[in-house]
């Protein structure tokens, strides 16, 4: 929108582009180059070379070396190649020394990663918090769009010191950001309304969280029938998905299904999806969907947990899923538990609907509070009772005392039956024992 850059070439089955991968001594921070090969796919991009090497620190200027320069420009020439693709954060300045050497687009991991979540984007709030994203990753990046900066405004009737171009474009993306936060202001006070009404009737929300394409949506869909959009592809979902679940022993819940997380997800993407995220940061459980059969699994499980920690959600219990077990040798469903018997994780196939009984199961013992399980008897006076425990599905049978009284054998949240007592009027001590002041509030 705001570039005058080297125009693509004609291929209509993506950009054509050379990859550029350096290794560094930086232990954790190392980007993976699998990893990275495969956003470029999911962006619709055809790897033709693959660069690599080694240095100890970044070039200040170009990133890599002059040498690796004219080698990355040899590749570009000969392939005929739309664009360089960094598997690393690049300053402004060294992505416009680049373009100018290599004569090619260049893009760095920040902004491919921005390219995808731009064409994944299906909902008005998703196009939103990308466009946002994309507005604060480019302001710093404006300079290199012109050859005319230090023009200014003159002529009769306007002549003094006048606004630069670059100082136009800065004022027109700092009035679209102020635009776009008020319509996402919006958007969140219409999420923080549908939290506010689940909480009030003690709806659990489950919120499904894991590293990008871990699986996430193909057990969203699993679970509730939905048609969420699922591709073995990085960041298939960007759009949070909603729906109601049933649980036995716990009712409905409120299933969420969020973006994936990948490592070094850039801070802009947190921030500009922070609104997203809140189904996180406030769900009653997070289901920490992993990809069993993956190489990287214990790292992707790390990155993960830091996101977590940046949107302050590592407080959430968290039942950790792993799934794809239909990839690993002699894998079972089953569910593993900690010393007190509490259960930790879960282990699937979303795919082959293997282990969902499992999941069901601890989730049940996660979520599921004090259970009323007994038999009551009711009179024909507490008609409006009984109809409210069928409407409840709390009823497992029902029979008939010899004096005609309805036995109904209930199987439910303790805490809803209490409520249920209180909206009919009925006393809870008849059927609970609890002290005095309990049931007189």
């Amino acid at each position: 929108m705001f570039f005058d850059r080297p125009e693509a070439g004609n291929n209509k089955a993506g950009d054509i582009a050379i990859l550029v991968h350096i290794d560094f001594p930086e232990g954790d921070n190392r980007e993976d180059p699998n990893e990275f090969k495969e956003l470029v796919l999911s962006a619709g991009g055809v790897p033709v070379e693959f660069v690599t090497g080694a240095r100890k620190s970044p070039d200040p200027k170009t990133f890599v070396g002059k040498g690796k320069v004219e080698e990355i420009k040899a590749m570009a020439e000969a392939h005929e190649a739309d664009i360089v693709l960094f598997n690393h954060a690049l300053s402004p300045s060294q992505e416009r020394n680049l373009e100018a050497a290599l004569e090619c687009r260049v893009l760095d991991r920040t902004g491919l990663i921005l390219d995808i979540f731009a064409l994944r984007a299906r909902t008005h709030e998703g196009k939103l918090q990308v466009e946002l994203a994309q507005l604060q990753h480019q302001t710093t990046r404006l300079i290199r769009g012109w050859t005319h900066l230090e023009r200014q405004q003159g002529g009769i009737g306007s002549r003094g010191a006048g606004e630069s171009q670059l100082e136009t474009d800065r004022r027109l993306v700092a009035a679209r950001e102020t635009m776009i936060r008020k319509r996402l202001e919006k958007v969140r006070a219409q999420r923080d309304q549908g939290r506010r009404a689940r909480s009030r009737s003690s709806i659990p929300t489950i919120a499904l969280v894991g590293y990008t394409n871990a699986g996430k949506s193909t057990l969203f869909n699993a679970l509730t029938n939905a048609t969420v959009y699922a591709a073995d592809q990085l960041f298939a979902t960007l759009d949070p998905t909603l729906r109601r679940l049933k649980i036995m022993d716990v009712g409905e819940v409120v299933l969420a299904d969020t973006v994936g997380f990948i490592r070094h997800l850039p801070h802009k993407l947190v921030e500009a999806f922070r609104a997203t995220l809140q189904e996180t940061t406030e769900a009653d459980l997070l289901l920490h969907v992993i990809d069993s059969a993956s190489d990287e699994r214990d790292h992707n499980i790390e990155q993960v947990q830091h996101v977590l920690d940046e949107i302050e959600a590592d407080q959430v219990p968290q039942l950790r899923v792993y799934n794809k077990i239909d990839l690993l040798e002699h894998a079972q469903p089953r569910i593993d538990r900690d010393e007190h018997g509490k259960p930790v994780a879960v282990w699937l196939s979303a795919h082959a609907r293997e282990g969902f009984d499992c999941l069901t199961q601890a989730i049940s013992e996660l979520v599921a509070e004090e259970l009323f399980q007994q038999t009551i008897q009711l009179t024909p006076a507490d008609s409006k009772l009984r109809a409210l425990l069928y409407e409840q599905a709390a009823v497992v049978s029902e029979s008939f005392s010899d004096n005609g009284d309805n036995l109904l054998q209930l199987r439910m949240q303790l805490d809803d039956f209490k409520k249920i007592l209180a909206k009919t009027g009925t006393r809870a001590d008849r059927f609970i024992a609890v002290e005095l002041e309990d049931w007189q509030k």
